[in-house]
This record gives C-alpha cells, sequence and structure tokens, in this order.
C-alpha cells in the first residue's frame, strides 16, 4: 500500500485532490461534451454524494481567467488541444453553493444568501480599483462587499436580487469576456424554506435572483445548475431561453456523475482490494442512470478509506449517514394499504411501475402520495429499471444500503404504531407472563400481519431472523415492568431475548428461527433445543427468577408458530 496516493475523504476542491497528490477519477470529458451541446442555461440533478459539486469546482478551475493548468496534466480534456487554446482560463467565473444557504426564518435565509454571494464577490476585489469600470461602478461594487457593525455582509434586498447580475456584468466589463455562472446545490435554500413555512417568500425571491442572473443578464456566457430536484412548475426558470435540463433519465452526462464499474475496477486494482469487488458492488452499485449502471462515489471511496485503514472492515453505510432521511420516514408514515403492499414488495427485491414527474413543486411532495414515488427516484432512494410504452417507469430499491434505509425506517414507524394499542400489547405481555403459547400465536401474527415484512430470497437465513427478532423486540420496549435483554446487547451466553419479569419474579427465555419453506415445527422444535443445549436460563436463575418459561418461535413470511418447552 505504500507509494500509493490518498484517497480524497470530504474533498470536493478540484484543485487541491490535482496537487496534493489524491486519488481522482477522470470526469473532465464533462467539459468537452458541454461545449459541444452548448445550452445557455444546464441543469444537472442528481442524488447527493453523487460527485456534483467536484464537477463544478473542476469546470470552475478550467474555465476562470488565471487558471492554473497543471491540475489538468495527463486527463482527458488535455488531448483536446485546441479546445483547451479556446476555452480554457479565458472566462471571468462566478461559482457558488447554496448547500449552506439553511434557516428556519426567510431573513435569516437572505442573510446566509449575503454571506455567500458576499464571499464570492469578495475574489474579484480589484474590480473596486479597476480602470475597466466607471467611477460609480466601482462603488456599486463596494457594496457587495461592504460589512456592517456586525462584520456581516450588508447588502439590501435589491441589492441582493441583482447581486449576480451586476457582478457578471462588472467581470464582463473588466475582462472583456462574458461571465460563466456555476450555482451548485441550488434547490437546498427552497428545501429549507418548505420545511420551515417560508416557502411562498423563498420562491419569489429565488426566482427573482436567478430570472435577473440567468434570463436577462447579456453578460451572461452561459450558466451550470446542480441539484437533487428539478424544480420548473414555481416559474424560478419561466422564459429562460436555451434551458437544457439533465436528469438521471437521461443519457447524456450519464457517466460523469458516480463512478462506472469500470472505474470502481480500476480502483479497487490499484490499491488491491479487487477481493471486495462483490460486496462492494451488492452494497453500493445498482443506480441506473438512464442505460447505464452507476456507483454511489462517496461509498466507494468512503469503503476503500477503511479498507486501508482496516482489510477486514465490513461495508457501511455512507450515504445514509450523510443527509437526514426523512423523505422516506414521511413517506411511509403517509403511505396506505395498497402503498404499504408496494413498499413491501421492493424491499423485498421486487419492482414496481409508476409514473414519474421529474418537475414538482415542494408543495406537491405532501399533496398525492404518488409524488413521493418520484421523490423517492429523484433523490437516489429508488432507481429506475426500465420504461414501458405507457411511460411508466420501472423502480427498484438500487442496493443494499438504501435497503437497509428503508428496513430502519420501517421498523421505526411500527414500533411506534404498535405502542399506540396499549391493550394489545398488555395482552401479549400478559400472554407471555402466563406461558398462554395460543394467545401469543394470535397476537404476534396480527402484529406481523400489519407490518411490512422481509422475505427477499437473496437475504441471509440469520438477516431474516433478526428482523422479526427486532419487531419483537421493539413490542417488548413498551411492556412495564420488564427488564429486556438482546443478545446484540449482552453478547454470549445468552438466547435472542431473555426477559426478567421482575415483581412476579419470572423469567422468560426466547430463541427466534426463521421458518425455511413455512417448516413451523422443525424450527420452533430447533429453537427449543438450543435453549435447553445452551442452558440459556441459568443466568435467569442466578437473578433470582423463580419461574422460567422457555419459547421456541417460528416465523415465516407473515406467519408464526410458538411452542413452549
Amino acid at each position: 500500500m505504500s507509494g500509493k496516493v490518498m484517497l480524497p475523504m470530504g474533498i470536493e476542491n478540484f484543485k487541491e485532490i490535482r496537487t496534493g497528490k489524491y486519488y481522482y477519477v477522470d470526469k473532465t470529458g464533462l467539459i468537452k461534451t458541454l461545449l459541444e451541446n452548448f445550452g445557455k442555461v444546464n441543469l444537472f440533478t442528481r442524488p447527493r454524494r453523487f460527485g456534483k459539486t467536484l464537477n463544478m469546482s473542476m469546470l470552475k478551475y478550467f474555465f476562470e481567467v488565471g487558471t492554473d493548468i497543471m491540475p489538468f496534466d495527463g486527463l482527458e480534456i488535455s488531448r483536446e488541444k485546441e479546445l483547451c487554446e479556446e476555452y480554457m482560463g479565458k472566462f471571468p467565473v462566478i461559482s457558488i453553493s447554496l448547500k449552506n444557504a439553511a434557516s428556519n426564518t426567510f431573513e435569516g435565509a437572505k442573510k446566509l444568501l449575503c454571506g455567500i454571494i458576499g464571499d464570492e464577490a469578495l475574489r474579484f476585489a480589484f474590480l473596486s480599483e479597476s480602470d475597466g469600470l466607471m467611477e460609480t461602478e466601482r462603488r456599486q461594487f463596494t457594496k457587495l462587499i461592504e460589512l456592517d457593525d456586525k462584520g456581516e455582509y450588508s447588502m439590501s434586498d435589491e441589492m441582493l436580487a441583482k447581486s449576480l447580475l451586476f457582478l457578471s456584468r462588472l467581470l464582463e466589463k473588466h475582462y472583456g469576456k462574458k461571465t460563466i455562472i456555476l450555482i451548485d446545490e441550488y434547490d437546498v435554500p427552497l428545501d429549507k424554506a418548505y420545511q420551515s413555512g417560508y416557502y411562498d417568500s423563498m420562491v419569489n425571491f429565488i426566482k427573482t435572483l436567478f430570472g435577473q442572473a440567468l434570463k436577462t443578464n447579456d453578460s451572461l456566457n452561459f450558466a451550470i445548475l446542480t441539484g437533487c430536484l428539478r424544480i420548473s412548475k414555481e416559474s424560478i426558470f419561466t422564459g429562460l431561453n436555451n434551458f437544457s435540463v439533465y436528469t438521471v433519465k437521461d443519457v447524456q452526462y450519464n457517466e460523469y456523475f458516480g463512478f462506472t464499474d469500470a472505474e470502481v475496477r480500476q480502483m479497487l486494482e490499484y490499491y488491491g482490494f479487487m477481493e471486495k469487488y462483490d460486496v462492494i458492488k451488492e452494497w453500493y452499485d445498482g443506480y441506473h442512470f438512464n442505460n447505464l449502471d452507476i456507483y454511489c462515489p462517496w461509498d466507494v471511496v468512503s469503503y476503500c478509506h477503511a479498507l486501508k485503514m482496516q482489510p477486514s472492515m465490513e461495508p457501511q453505510n455512507y450515504w445514509v449517514n450523510t443527509s437526514s432521511n426523512d423523505i422516506v420516514r414521511r413517506f411511509i408514515n403517509k403511505a396506505d394499504t395498497t402503498t404499504k403492499d408496494e413498499i413491501e414488495q421492493l424491499v423485498n427485491g421486487g419492482m414496481i411501475k409508476k409514473k414519474i414527474r421529474q418537475e414538482l413543486t415542494y408543495r406537491d411532495l405532501d399533496s398525492d402520495i404518488e409524488n413521493l414515488w418520484s421523490i423517492l427516484f429523484t433523490t437516489g432512494y429508488l432507481t429506475q429499471c426500465g420504461q414501458d410504452d405507457e411511460g411508466m417507469t420501472g423502480l427498484v430499491i438500487p442496493n443494499k444500503e438504501i435497503r437497509w434505509i428503508y428496513e430502519e425506517q420501517i421498523q421505526d414507524w411500527f414500533h411506534k404504531e404498535t405502542r399506540k394499542d396499549v391493550e394489545k400489547l398488555e395482552n401479549l405481555g400478559r400472554a407471555f407472563e402466563e406461558n398462554d403459547t395460543e394467545t401469543i400465536e394470535k397476537e404476534f401474527t396480527s402484529y406481523l400481519r400489519k407490518t411490512i415484512s422481509v422475505r427477499d430470497t437473496s437475504t441471509k437465513k440469520k438477516m431474516k431472523e433478526n428482523f422479526y427478532h427486532g419487531i419483537l423486540l421493539g413490542l417488548f420496549a413498551g411492556m412495564n415492568g420488564w427488564k429486556v435483554k438482546s443478545n446484540a446487547e449482552s453478547g454470549e451466553g445468552y438466547s435472542d431475548i431473555s426477559v426478567e419479569v421482575e415483581d412476579k419474579d419470572i423469567g422468560i427465555v426466547i430463541e427466534l428461527k426463521y421458518a425455511e419453506e413455512a417448516a413451523f415445527d422443525n424450527a420452533c422444535e430447533e429453537a427449543l433445543q438450543q435453549i435447553k443445549d445452551k442452558n440459556y436460563e441459568e443466568i435467569l436463575l442466578d437473578d433470582g427468577m423463580r419461574t422460567i418459561y422457555r419459547y421456541g418461535i417460528a416465523c415465516y413470511k407473515k406467519r408464526c408458530k410458538v411452542i413452549t418447552g
């Protein structure tokens, strides 16, 4: 491993990666493709952590006046000599990211936007003394970077709304070249505004900011925006000429966001991790951008970094931990019976067909459960699997990591729902305390029918058992006076679940099995035999429990059988 370049963990600055001896997957072909398919305003929508920000940084360093050509040495774009001669380092570039423009209030969001645009304007502080500008223009420029007595940018609302338009005009006058505008994560302020209740105000403001910079701007060469959602019904982009949108359903540019299979293989071979190829594919591949299979780059890089430190490291949920998964939670909470059946089909490795609407407003999210399918698809929680002649898109869960999110959210929803019925829970608990297997079987089966089961044939038996284990633990969490232990918490020496009902001196030992092909009797007997062979009740006796009940529980799909012994 010595002598290998480092992996760019959390680095989204193209120049830093290329000059700091980090591994870089060459996406500079994006530059040539963009210039050969010119659009005045271009929007790329991709899920988070698919390389949007790094690509925007790469574009900035390529086009910006005074750029250092060294970071591009040896890359695909460097072989395009005529193109580099004409475009590289030839244009003023305004480059901002709105990913941090998220506030609980509209006024707070505007302050954040002032800071973002003010910091970018400060990169061009030389404009305040530019001979290419009139004195009035130089004074106007200073208003973009002036600070108040708190050290914050003091732009008025009117100046902020015109800031990108005004800055691009000044840069054109100074350099004699039209300006390129790059706006990363353009939809973050709208998302936060929707969550925080000032959506209409933010829509109107962004519409003005973008409209002036992108629609009525004679100083604009071209613009590129990135985000997760395509938001056009809100009129943010209404009236833009030559407006090009590239989503995960389009064939253009699909290889430039995320890693292709060949790129992943090349990385694994470089670091000596090819033996991990199958598990990486299972966990982090599975996205279909039109006709191309794509891996989540954040996951692949993160796992390879972990493997460098600990070669035996198992795959982790890296993408999951980079942002909230509220969209899945909201979706499951809103789901009716039909939708729950469809979620179950997806979780179990199946496909469903839905009409995908890629032009949505945030208001549309909760107006119709069908719209949430489109959002799950656009944001990467589902991926496409073909399209029929009627325009219906096949949807599947892309990989093991994303499937884990659904399972976690499903269990969270189920536990909340079951705790609402106190009487039913008490009835189940009383049955365990009274060794009433008939009632246990009846009540547990009724709970299984309400949840979304996991029975994917590709899932190992132990994982299926863990699913039912989790459901039962969740039910027990609502039992008053029960001291519950799980093998996941207690290690060797305990059965799947042990319970001490201290005020009654009752100890309960439970072993769960998955009944392959509905072989309930065999699975129950196997569970009971394991309890006896490993003497699981010993710890309960040591804790003073006088009465011990042993339960072997076998589950299959949404049925169960319980025996005692």
